[in-house]
């Protein structure tokens, strides 16, 4: 060290500390060092993703749905291709029913990427949202956010199977098809 020169205040405490400088910055904690991936993990988004080679597909962006009688259903895209080629890169990973996303990655190179939806057959219901709420003995029944008097029974059984208090939301995908979310109260 030069002579007249001193070392910087954060430098002295950390030697008196019994910690060098230059080495680990993880932060200490109880002794020992944090690893350096902190927080909670984020929910996995996508459960299958995969790139296929679809030069017949227009446009740059692909939304669409699949029921589990292999109905595709498509939500976003340009002219009228056939969306086989996907799909069947999506079932190599996952099973119907699912909604997937495609974006084009070069002139004839796709990713699409899907997530798996619980979906339910309701024949004849009225609407495109339903709300099912049970909380002790009260049912609450909503119709596009109207109140309803009844209950839905193959909701209120897909529900009362998994939980004793609940909501169940669903959407109208298309017809009788209905995506369905169960939460616990």
């Amino acid at each position: 060290m030069p002579l007249f020169r001193r070392k910087p205040l954060h430098e002295r405490l950390l030697e008196e500390a019994g910690l060098d400088s230059r080495g680990d910055d993880r932060p200490v904690v109880g002794g020992t060092r944090e690893p350096g991936v902190h927080g909670i993990a984020r929910r996995r988004e996508w459960d299958a993703v995969a790139t296929v080679h679809a030069p017949e597909i227009n446009g740059d962006e692909v939304a669409f749905d699949v029921l589990p009688d292999r109905t595709v259903l498509v939500d976003e895209e340009e002219g009228d291709a056939e969306l086989g080629p996907l799909a069947d890169a999506v079932e190599r990973e996952l099973e119907p029913p699912y909604r997937a996303r495609a974006v084009r990655k070069g002139s004839e190179l796709w990713a699409v990427a899907a997530r798996s939806i619980e979906v339910v057959e309701l024949k004849d219901q009225q609407g495109q949202a339903i709300e099912l709420t049970k909380r002790g003995g009260e049912r609450t029944l909503t119709v596009d956010g109207t109140r309803e008097f009844g209950t839905i029974s193959e909701l209120e059984a897909l529900a009362s199977e998994r939980h004793a208090d609940y909501v169940v939301r669903a959407e109208r995908l298309d017809g009788d098809w209905w995506e369905v979310a169960v939460s616990p109260l």
